[in-house]
């Protein structure tokens, strides 16, 4: 029996971690061709600290409430949904409306939890996973043999790329910000990792790649980095920004992105269309979820919490002290 309210996480203004209390609000009801997941798990991504400080709203349409990835068990389906979901244990990038007990997703966005994942693994992985494929693999075209940068190398983000690299014979390099993460980075599968805190990571790659330079770079620094990131590209290199932690706007060297051939591209993965994550959806079920299924794919976890120590996850998250993934549990 689905009921007609729920706990849920829903700030009724910006602020900080002490906002997120659990209040009451009606189970939303799943429309045409979406699904309601009873929820057991949601991670928590930086994006949800973004909107709690009120920088990053939801999109029109979307739930108040933060949470953009979440498992559970199919509760109810919306009108052509297929009827055997219901009951299903699943997994789903959302728009919006993770923390709490229900949510509701278009049934493309979700896939199945292989028996390897618990729930609380399961729920870690939508949101970094769909970002690092449509970004890396997708718009900077990563491919075996490659070698590439990625910021963050101990984020949620970061270890996802890690995994899919080591598992399509990419290389690549991370940056973190301390001897003990670069070292976790490197337990993790990273073939290189620098500590920017004591190095720069520009004579870095330009040393572990001979002076070539790598194939791509994943950016979600923004700002000053972003020449610093073209520096270390090869000739044809591409630079994909997915966020702007140090600045929105940038000093790009034209002449040297014409000579070299570089391409500049970014994108942001929570307004996309539904027809699009389901895309994405499949080709993850393709392409991904066999290692998954055979237990070769599997998220780093930090911590868990109860929804209710929702302000102790985005302390946690805020202080950068975390590895892998923070997931709250119901």
């Amino acid at each position: 029996m689905v009921p007609d309210t729920m706990r849920a996480i829903d700030p009724d203004a910006p602020g900080g971690p002490e906002v997120l209390r659990v209040v009451e609000r009606p189970v939303p009801r799943p429309g045409p061709g979406e699904v309601l997941i009873r929820v057991a798990a949601a991670g928590v991504n930086r994006p949800d600290v973004m909107q709690r400080l009120g920088r990053y709203p939801p999109p029109p349409g979307a739930s108040t409430v933060p949470g953009l990835e979440v498992a559970g068990e199919v509760a109810d389906l919306g009108e052509g949904a297929e009827a055997l979901l219901i009951g299903q244990p699943v997994c789903a990038l959302l728009s919006g409306g993770g923390y709490a007990e229900y949510a509701v997703v278009p049934a493309g966005q979700c896939l199945p939890v292989p028996g390897t994942l618990s729930m609380a693994e399961a729920a870690a992985v939508p949101e970094a996973l769909f970002t690092v494929w449509t970004n890396l693999f997708e718009r900077a075209y990563a491919s075996e043999g490659d070698t590439v940068l990625v910021h963050g190398g101990t984020s949620g983000i970061g270890t996802t790329a890690i995994a899919l690299c080591r598992l399509f014979g990419v290389s690549i390099v991370v940056t973190a910000g301390s001897a003990a993460k670069c070292a976790r980075a490197l337990e993790l599968g990273a073939t290189h990792a620098v500590d920017y805190s004591t190095e720069d990571f520009v004579e870095r790659v330009r040393a572990i790649t001979g002076g070539r330079g790598v194939a791509a770079v994943l950016d979600m620094v923004g700002g000053d980095y972003v020449p610093r990131n073209l520096k270390c590209l090869a000739d044809d290199g591409r630079h994909v920004s997915i966020a702007v932690q140090r600045g929105a706007e940038a000093t790009v060297p034209l002449w040297d992105v014409m000579r070299r051939r570089l391409t500049l591209t970014g994108s942001t993965l929570r307004a996309r269309d539904a027809a699009f994550k389901s895309l994405v959806a499949d080709e993850l079920h393709r392409h991904v979820w066999p290692h998954a299924e055979a237990g070769r794919f599997r998220p780093v976890m930090d911590r868990t919490y109860p929804l209710a120590d929702a302000p102790a996850a985005h302390a946690r998250m805020e202080a950068g002290d975390h590895v892998g993934k923070i997931v709250l549990t119901l």
